[in-house]
């Protein structure tokens, strides 16, 4: 498959249209349109979408969402809150670009538009990187290539899906950040990981007072155990970095099992292609 990411939002701006063209701009009837179900972004602000209303109302759409044919219409590639707020205020048309492409390519566009206008959270943005790993084989340098960040903060986005599912839903929610949580990550298990969140809450800790409070707590005597964990954790990260799939090490007290992800027969093949050298 043809890795186009890189072309970024500039994918998304038809630059000229032609009587053969696979793209066009126009007024499409807003009943006709359908979200994406390849939509990665699943919260939106309630308070945002209505200083997009406002914002609507007063100065029309600026910028036109972007659609593709569907069986009965069109499916929305990008655009969503756009397209929420006019629905919302009753708008029979909106300005739309209209694309005759492939499940893969529309599932990329609504990836970089989404990246790269910060409208992810953090967890919806690691989840879309995941989906471009598992999906259309990407690695993780190829992703902070395509979406112009540095490989580490694509690898410590990544990390944040190995949280517990409950930590994972207070990033969501916004009730911790993502540097608490990248503190919460060298916390040895689940449970402390959990406690921990939960006190970072109740006690409205800065990122610097909770990292503080977990090195002093790793650093106890008697932690050897939690600087094993961080060592595995570490070569879970590089073994995933490598592979560009999750991988996982379950140790125990004398033997162990380390468990690759793949999600195809060519992935399977890819990644052993990859242990094989």
């Amino acid at each position: 498959m043809e890795k186009r990411l890189g072309k970024g939002l500039g994918a998304l701006i038809p630059e000229k249209t032609t009587g053969e063209a696979s793209e066009r701009i126009g007024e499409i009837k807003v009943s006709s349109i359908k979200p994406s179900t390849l939509q990665p972004r699943k919260k939106f602000n309630s308070e945002k979408l209505k200083e997009l209303k406002d914002s609507i109302r007063e100065k029309g759409i600026i910028q036109p969402v972007v659609v593709r044919p569907a069986e009965s219409g069109y499916e929305l590639i990008a655009g969503e809150r756009r397209f929420r707020a006019v629905k919302e205020l009753g708008y029979e048309s909106i300005p739309a670009i209209v694309k005759n492409i492939s499940d893969a390519d529309s599932l990329e566009l609504s990836l970089i538009e989404n990246i790269q206008r910060e409208e992810l959270n953090s967890i919806e943005e690691a989840n879309a990187y995941m989906e471009l790993v598992e999906k259309f084989n990407f690695s993780q340098e190829e992703i902070a290539k395509a979406v112009g960040k540095d490989k580490s903060t694509i690898s410590n986005t990544v990390r944040l899906l190995t949280l517990p599912k409950l930590i994972q839903e207070y990033i969501t929610d916004e009730m911790i950040s993502m540097g608490h949580a990248r503190a919460i990550l060298s916390l040895p298990t689940e449970r402390s990981k959990i406690r921990f969140a939960k006190r970072i809450m109740k006690k409205n800790l800065s990122v610097r007072q909770a990292e503080e409070l977990i090195k002093q707590r790793l650093e106890r005597p008697g932690k050897k155990t939690s600087e094993k964990d961080e060592h595995l954790t570490r070569m879970e990260e590089d073994m995933q970095h490598y592979l560009g799939t999750r991988v996982k090490i379950i140790h125990g007290k004398k033997r162990g099992r380390l468990e690759i992800s793949y999600y195809s027969n060519e992935d399977l093949e890819r990644i052993l292609g990859l242990i094989q050298k």
